[in-house]
């Protein structure tokens, strides 16, 4: 969140990493936009973006209520120009195939390749059939599907939005009237060899299949009492606050009063 007051370009003429949504909340805010002078630029990079020449391609002024999407690598600068501002920004930050590769790296460290030491001391012969071990196998783990794999390791790691189980800071009891909710909306359930998993909130659960029905529930979004829960999976509510309790210490739900 930005307040400003005065008409001078706090930050100067400059560029950001990720995307950007901006939402006035108050006042006005003048922002000039002089486009991206290199593709796709990481604030780690290569090499520096060269500065924009000339004018601003565009010149927008926000007024409160209106909404700003800028793309990642746009330079632009911004001041208030009538008074107090005050504005919300959100980055959106990309994952890119840098963040791929070394997501795929750790998926592979079971690998005895991987795990032994480069031979930087070997000869030409030894230090070849490293590298062409070592290409066979990363090139075997970029199969079609890698970016799905991906993405649905990035929606299980997702920490969502942490919320408190007040009062219930040690124990939760087995109240019917108790309601459960995911902290993170990028829950994702599979199944596989008779057993329910659930990956939330940067954690993995095998579970028994008769907690499907309320996981499916709560991974679509859902707030279910848990007496509502019980009855969609035929558990009891013992077992659906035991379950609650699991989830809440791990950070991937929460549990409150009904509204």
């Amino acid at each position: 969140m930005y307040a400003s007051w005065h008409p001078t370009e706090a930050f100067g003429v400059h560029w950001d990493d990720h995307d950007v949504v901006v939402v006035q909340l108050e006042g006005v805010k003048r922002w000039n936009l002089y486009g991206a002078t290199r593709t796709d630029p990481l604030r780690l990079d290569v090499e520096a973006p060269e500065k924009p020449d000339g004018p601003p391609v565009a010149e927008v002024v926000l007024q409160a209520g209106d909404m700003l999407y800028l793309p990642r690598g746009w330079w632009h600068a911004v001041a208030a120009t009538e008074g107090r501002s005050l504005h919300l920004t959100c980055g959106l930050t990309p994952a890119t195939g840098h963040h791929l590769l070394v997501w795929l790296a750790g998926q592979l460290l079971h690998s005895p390749t991987l795990r032994a030491g480069v031979p930087t001391v070997a000869g030409p012969a030894e230090r070849t059939a490293y590298a062409e071990q070592l290409c066979k196998e990363v090139s075997e783990a970029l199969h079609p599907h890698i970016v799905s794999e991906f993405a649905a390791s990035m929606d299980a790691r997702d920490p969502g939005r942490p919320a408190p189980s007040l009062p219930h800071v040690d124990g939760i009891p087995a109240d019917p009237g108790l309601v459960l909710a995911l902290t993170t909306a990028r829950a994702a359930l599979e199944g596989a060899d008779g057993v329910v998993v659930l990956r939330a909130a940067g954690h993995e659960w095998e579970l028994h299949p008769s907690v499907r029905p309320a996981l499916e529930a709560l991974v679509s979004g859902a707030r279910l009492t848990f007496g509502d829960l019980a009855e969609r999976s035929g558990l009891t509510v013992e077992q659906v606050a035991a379950l609650a309790t699991e989830l809440v210490s791990k950070d991937a739900a929460a549990v409150s009063q009904p509204r």
